[in-house]
């Protein structure tokens, strides 16, 4: 459970003299100060729980590991790719060798591409092939043994040995993309993800043939034992009252509104109005509406390379309602997703309830695919994001510490992608508005690690496998 205590800014030269007062304070408990954001005025104590606070527990060198980073304690039955399996009460990824196996890894594994990046780079490395095996070697020196969503894998895969990596194909954001270029770029009335009335156009026959061209490039990968699996689109808005804005918004021409015609009045007869729908027809149509879009994309996957985990879409929303909160979702995603994917924001700690949920609606286990937090320390403005904002390098890791902590605690999770591999430079115009002036990297934008952050993850990574022992332990 947080705890959380309100107190006046201070400036970020007193912190660890804060601290240190702190812990005597309140117990023995750490406590760091953070924001949510930087519209914020007020900077918060909030209790960070880290591996040296753990009653009872020690720490010890890694214990053996697979190739892939799978834990040599136990062997499950090998099949050659990843798979899921939950032995007892916990839910685990087994590697291609049957090792059990958590999936620690970073986002957007590339190198920057602005003109002071591209230099840097040049004097650093040299070449890509000096750049992704160096990087890849620092990052496993501090315990991570993937990559996330938007890495260049074809890069990585050159390797002997690479990190585990992801692949996301977007064909509903292609599609988005093309309808765009109609309304000069946006639409008159879009979600925070552009989608006009935040409506997936999942019933549009065209939809389709997007599918296939988004397919077609991974099947030069579905013979690689490194690849952990796939991931459709991202964040997708499966909103609560999708019935009625197809209803209500789209013209009667439209194919989103015909399916949704057609689906109230086989439910509630011919005369049924948006008047008539109910919240428990809204759920309904949500599952209706979600597995239309998930039978599609998985079957052109599955066709396309039967041998790899599908990973979903990367559910985002968490107000009332929305899909983080929709038994409905989560029960059609169980059918065809091995692993349920969120991207996690503005949550101090995971509620250990909410992961139960999750897994119990679904059946399947979870990863947390994106999630992080930026330090004032870091020089950037870290106006943009939805991460919460510390003082320093060393808060960030024990952010990570706390909240991943949490994550092993709860039997349902699999694995965290943290966001991102490295910072944007804020004079890159071209990159994503949303990315472009905060501090989300474990190196910054010229490459250098942020050392202070990655000693901190290191002990959760290299400890993940024997926490996991100790927490399975001590919640019996």
């Amino acid at each position: 459970m947080l705890k959380m205590k309100y107190i006046v800014s201070i400036p970020a030269a007193l912190l660890a003299i804060c601290l240190a007062g702190c812990k005597a304070q309140y117990g023995g408990k750490l406590f760091i100060e953070s924001r949510k954001d930087n519209k914020d005025s007020v900077w918060s104590k909030y209790e960070a729980n880290t591996v040296n606070t753990l009653p009872g527990f020690t720490q010890r060198k890694e214990p053996p590991t697979s190739g892939y980073g799978g834990w040599k304690d136990w062997r499950a039955k090998a099949t050659g790719f990843f798979r899921t399996e939950k032995v007892k009460d916990r839910w685990w990824i087994i590697d291609p060798d049957g090792y059990p196996y958590i999936h620690k890894a970073v986002v957007a594994f590339n190198p920057g591409k602005s003109e002071k990046q591209k230099q840097t780079f040049q004097h650093k490395f040299g070449t890509l092939d000096s750049w992704v095996q160096q990087s890849s070697d620092m990052l496993k020196g501090y315990g991570f043994n993937g990559a996330g969503a938007w890495t260049n894998v074809d890069l990585l895969r050159q390797q002997k040995q690479p990190l585990v990596y992801t692949l996301i194909i977007s064909p509903m954001g292609a599609y988005h993309k093309d309808h765009l270029k109609k309304f000069g770029g946006k639409y008159e009335e879009a979600g925070w993800q552009g989608y006009r009335y935040d409506l997936a156009m999942v019933f549009d026959k065209e939809f389709d043939n997007y599918i296939v061209e988004a397919v077609k490039p991974i099947a030069k990968y579905k013979n690689d034992k490194y690849l952990l699996g796939y991931f459709t689109d991202n964040e997708l808005p499966w909103v609560f009252d999708a019935l009625d804005r197809h209803l209500t918004k789209l013209g009667k021409t439209e194919q989103g509104y015909i399916a949704a015609e057609k689906w109230l009045k086989q439910r509630k007869g011919n005369n049924a109005t948006v008047n008539d729908i109910t919240d428990e027809d809204r759920a309904a149509f949500t599952a209706f509406y979600f597995d239309t879009y998930m039978k599609k994309v998985v079957t052109a996957l599955r066709k396309a390379d039967p041998n790899h985990l599908y990973l979903g879409c990367r559910f985002n929303q968490d107000k009332e309602r929305q899909e983080l909160s929709n038994p409905e979702i989560f029960k059609v995603a169980g059918r065809y997703m091995d692993i349920i994917s969120v991207n996690h924001y503005r949550k101090w700690e995971p509620d250990q309830q909410i992961f139960d949920n999750w897994a119990a609606w679904s059946g399947k286990p979870v990863i947390i695919t994106e999630w992080y937090t930026k330090a004032v320390d870091s020089g950037l403005p870290n106006n943009t994001g939805a991460g919460w904002l510390v003082h320093s390098q060393k808060d960030r890791g024990i952010f990570y510490q706390n909240f991943t902590l949490g994550l092993l605690r709860n039997k349902n999770c699999v694995g965290w992608h943290w966001f991102k591999y490295m910072d944007n430079d804020p004079e890159d115009k071209t990159t994503d508005p949303s990315n472009r002036d905060s501090n989300k990297g474990v190196v910054d934008r010229y490459f250098s690690p942020y050392t202070p952050l990655l000693e901190q993850m290191k002990i959760v990574n290299t400890n993940t496998y024997n926490l996991i022992s100790y927490f399975d332990k001590t919640q019996q």
